[in-house]
């Protein structure tokens, strides 16, 4: 035991070299940097915060929210353990949503400890310089190529290019006859950042897209051609605004683009990646900047504990759980490994597991190793989740017969969807953990 926690100093402090190398992706602006903290107790783990349904509904603050930050804060507005909120909103830069929260909490927040569902695309750089069409809200040009894209089109640059193809509405169509204005390059690759106005404009073009290769002058070659890179963010099926119930978030828009291709093709819509919570990818992006704000705040001991404050089964709670298991595999993994080579140095000819060395998931190789070694999750009821309707007597079997909300690409698992604790707000949250941790600040 003593080798192996000896082992993850070690790997920390490795993680730590290379995150100040590389540090292209977390900036180092993180609001901690130059400041060095030699105060006692430092923490060994870190708070990712779910916004909506968590901290607020709609442009509505949650009153906990503030009693909440009050505790993660120090008198000269420095956060005593590392956070960052994990939305799965993106339609906006995350300088915005900083100045946002900032707002509501009533505490200082960077934009480096904002996390949207679209922040993972930097690591995509093979498509940086390709031709993409985007698709969303808000200023998602501009979004785009502040996250590295170079050479961008929106869907309504490609209907004013081919004023023919968006047809659903009669107000719309053109009131005389006229010809594609074919001035856009061929479109290589689509990122869908979010859940767009028009969504029969946007269904109907992306499908062409799709259907042409990226080259609207042609007609559908569904049987012919291959499909072209598919980048997807957000996956919630619904989200928590003012309303009294849940409403329809992109992972909706996604099932219509989804079956729609289907009902048309025969075939899958397939996807070269999933971001924004549950997806593993996300998790993995979050701990890193998890890891700078330890980094630029000279806390020595590593965080290996990561707790997931959100108000969804479905991606919250399943998304923290998936990389809690993504956590213990690599624990394994690696004590495998050790195992392996103690035993090849001692000579012993005992029957050894069999340890894969290859990179399971594209993204690992992009950052630097977790040093996280568990992710609990931490379910509110000011969300999406109602425990009213949600939770009978039998919990075990309520959660069996769920209906699965999650996308198309994540098979349910009821272990994934059990919270490590129910609480009633984030101020309850915030109190557990500490409690949990033996953590009281100075």
């Amino acid at each position: 035991m003593r080798g192996l926690l000896q082992f993850y100093r070690a790997l920390n402090a490795l993680c730590n070299r290379q995150f100040k190398r590389r540090a292209g992706f977390a900036g180092s602006q993180c609001g901690f940097s130059g400041t060095v903290s030699d105060s006692k107790p430092q923490p060994r783990f870190g708070l990712l915060f779910d916004i909506d349904g968590v901290l607020v509904r709609g442009k509505m603050p949650i009153p906990a929210a503030k009693k909440a930050f009050q505790k993660l804060v120090n008198s000269q507005g420095q956060f005593v353990v590392p956070v960052v909120f994990v939305t799965n909103a993106g339609n906006c830069m995350r300088q915005m949503k900083a100045d946002q929260l900032s707002h509501i909490l009533g505490v200082p927040i960077t934009m480096d400890q904002v996390m949207m569902s679209h922040s993972p695309l930097r690591m995509f750089k093979k498509y940086h310089d390709k031709c993409v069409l985007v698709s969303g809200q808000g200023p998602v040009l501009d979004i785009a190529k502040n996250l590295g894209f170079q050479n961008v089109v929106s869907v309504d640059m490609l209907r004013e290019s081919f004023p023919l193809l968006d047809m659903v509405d009669h107000n719309r169509r053109p009131k005389v006859p006229s010809s594609p204005i074919a001035n856009l390059p061929t479109v290589e690759a689509v990122i869908l950042f979010g859940e767009p106005i028009r969504w029969e404009t946007n269904l109907q073009l992306i499908i062409d897209i799709l259907l042409t290769n990226g080259n609207l002058s042609g007609a559908h070659q569904s049987q012919k051609l291959p499909q072209l890179p598919l980048l997807a963010c957000n996956m919630d099926l619904m989200w928590m605004a003012e309303a009294q119930s849940p409403r329809f978030g992109h992972g909706t828009f996604l099932v219509c683009l989804e079956n729609i291709y289907k009902k048309i093709t025969g075939k899958e819509v397939k996807y070269k990646a999933l971001m924004g919570k549950p997806s593993e990818l996300t998790y993995h992006f979050a701990e890193y900047l998890i890891r700078g704000q330890a980094v630029e705040r000279n806390w020595t001991q590593p965080i290996t504990t990561l707790y997931a404050i959100g108000d969804n089964l479905m991606t919250d709670i399943y998304g923290a759980n998936l990389y809690n298991r993504y956590l213990e595999e690599r624990t394994r993994r690696k004590t495998s490994k050790a195992v392996t080579k103690m035993a090849t140095a001692t000579g012993s000819d005992a029957a050894l597991p069999q340890v894969n060395d290859h990179v399971e998931n594209a993204w690992e190789s992009e950052l630097a190793p977790p040093s996280a070694t568990s992710c609990k999750s931490i379910l509110v009821c000011t969300g999406v989740y109602n425990p009213h309707t949600e939770v009978p007597n039998d919990t075990n079997q309520c959660i069996k017969e769920t209906v699965f909300h999650g996308h198309r690409d994540f098979h349910f698992d009821p272990a994934l969807v059990e919270p490590g604790h129910i609480v009633q707000d984030v101020a309850d949250a915030v109190e557990l953990i500490f409690e949990q941790e033996k953590f009281v600040p100075q």
